[in-house]
C-alpha cells in the first residue's frame, strides 16, 4: 500500500533530523554586528532613510523652535484638534506656546503627538512601546502621527534598540514594542502602493538637538 503524502513528509523530516547538516556559514552566527556602522552622523542617516519612506522630517535646535514649527504646521493644515496623552510632553508644548493640544478623544483628532523610545537610523524607523504613556493606539488611530524625539534617542540599528529596551525595562519589559517605518502602506491591492490603509496617512518626526531629560 502506498504511503500518504503526510507520512512521506514526516519520514523525510525524521531522516533530516537524524543526520543534521552543519551551518554553511558558521562564522556569521558569532558576528557582533552584521550591519556595519554608518559613516555619517546618525541624525543624517535617519533623516535620509525616514524621508525615503515618505516620512516628513524636521530638525529643531530647541523646544521653542519646535513649538513654532508645530504652530505653523497646524495653521497651514487648519488642524483644530491635536491629540496628546503624554502629560510631560503636552505640558512642555503648552508652556512653549502651543496651546491647541487635547487629550480627550483620539478618534476625532486631526493629528496625534507622541514621544518615542528611540529612532533607528539604519531603517528610518520610530521605535515605540506600551511603556510610554501614549500606549498602543495614539500613533495608529490618528490620520497624522507627529513624533517628538531628542538627539540622544538615536541608535544605528534595531539590535541596539532592543538591547536598550532590555536594559531600560529589565523584568518589566513592555507587552508591545513596535517599529513605525513611515506611513502605513500596502502593495497588496493589484500591486499598487496604497498609503494610510490601516494607520496614519502621514508621519512627521521633529528631532530636537539637545538631549532628553
Amino acid at each position: 500500500m502506498s504511503s500518504s503524502p503526510k507520512h512521506n513528509i514526516l519520514k523525510k523530516i525524521r531522516q533530516a533530523l537524524a543526520t543534521p547538516v552543519p551551518a554553511p556559514f558558521p562564522h556569521v552566527e558569532n558576528a557582533e554586528n552584521f550591519y556595519q556602522p554608518s559613516q555619517q552622523e546618525l541624525e543624517i542617516e535617519f533623516a535620509e532613510n525616514f524621508t525615503k519612506l515618505l516620512g516628513k522630517f524636521s530638525f529643531c535646535t530647541d523646544e521653542k523652535e519646535l513649538t513654532q514649527q508645530l504652530a505653523a504646521l497646524a495653521k497651514a493644515r487648519e488642524w483644530k484638534n491635536i491629540f496628546c496623552i503624554e502629560t510631560g510632553l503636552r505640558n512642555d508644548l503648552i508652556a512653549g506656546g502651543f496651546s491647541n493640544v487635547d487629550y480627550t478623544n483620539v478618534s476625532t483628532c486631526d493629528a496625534s503627538i507622541t514621544g518615542c523610545e528611540l529612532l533607528v537610523a539604519r531603517t528610518g524607523s520610530i521605535l515605540m512601546s506600551t511603556g510610554q504613556q501614549s500606549g498602543r493606539t495614539t500613533s495608529v488611530y490618528a490620520p497624522v502621527h507627529i513624533c517628538i524625539a531628542y538627539i540622544d534617542q538615536l541608535v544605528y540599528d534595531i539590535r541596539e534598540g532592543l538591547e536598550f529596551m532590555r536594559k531600560k525595562y529589565k523584568e518589566g519589559f513592555p507587552s508591545l514594542v513596535t517599529l513605525a517605518t513611515g506611513p502605513s502602506r500596502t502593495a497588496d491591492i493589484e500591486k499598487t502602493l496604497v498609503v494610510g490603509v490601516h494607520g496614519p496617512k502621514e508621519v512627521f518626526c521633529f528631532l530636537i538637538e539637545r538631549t532628553s531629560r
